[in-house]
């Protein structure tokens, strides 16, 4: 039996059976799968995702820097090329993922992340009530420090996917506002550096955001994508 663990940020959650004081953790109590980008909801079973036989690491990760484009396009560019990828190969990338995973015939998004990034780390197991979650990690060369975790619930539905410290790693140290800059860390160590935090709805299923007080009395929300800081605003 796993330790007991909380609730991460962003993933839903039935209000009636969260314990109070249980928003900093690593595993949801409601198997709500994210519907992006893994399967529609209950479509765990096997089946087959049309043009994602070649798709392996290096598309996976144009994938998820599309999306943190839309707030960081000169981190993703000076990435890009670090892969060796043109713009248009990021588009082409992003195209066929969206079209697998809204396909009637898609594989679970479990099987999928296997058949495209090997065999995971782990998986951890973890109980939380009488349900136990396995948490998976990949490792992704544009951020060797990182890990892509899968939560994934009985069955295999998953729960939530995003970007984590890997193992061992050393996090930044969260102070003040220039502590946090774009890519340098994730949900849970602000949420961790910065407690309390108020969990806010994200502008796309893969974003997340926080709203807390810096130790100046500003208040700001902190935007993630894939579980990566992107940007914060600022209020009075």
């Amino acid at each position: 039996m796993g330790a007991a663990v909380r609730i991460p940020y962003g993933v839903r959650v039935s209000s009636a059976r969260r314990p109070a004081g249980t928003y900093s953790c690593t595993c949801p109590y409601d198997p709500v799968p994210d519907t992006a980008p893994g399967a529609a909801p209950g479509a765990t079973g096997e089946g087959h995702d049309e043009g994602m036989d070649t798709f392996g690491s290096r598309a996976f990760q144009l994938v998820l820097l599309r999306r943190m484009a839309d707030h960081q396009p000169e981190l993703v560019e000076e990435a890009r090329r670090e892969l060796g990828a043109t713009a248009a190969e990021m588009r082409e990338a992003n195209r066929r993922w969206q079209a697998a995973v809204r396909s009637p015939r898609a594989r679970g998004a479990l099987s999928r992340y296997r058949s495209m990034l090997g065999e995971p780390e782990g998986p951890d197991r973890r109980r939380v009530g009488d349900l136990e979650c396995a948490a998976l990690r990949w490792r992704l060369p544009l951020w060797p420090d990182l890990r892509f975790e899968v939560l994934a619930g009985p069955g295999g539905a998953v729960w939530n996917e995003w970007l984590v410290r890997a193992p061992g790693a050393a996090g930044p140290r969260l102070r003040t506002a220039d502590d946090l800059r774009p890519w340098c860390c994730t949900v849970d160590e602000v949420a961790a550096a910065f407690a309390p935090v108020r969990p806010m709805e994200g502008t796309a299923p893969s974003r997340r955001r926080l709203a807390f007080d810096l130790p100046d009395g500003r208040s700001c929300v902190a935007e993630f994508t894939w579980g990566l800081l992107q940007r914060v605003a600022y209020g009075p």
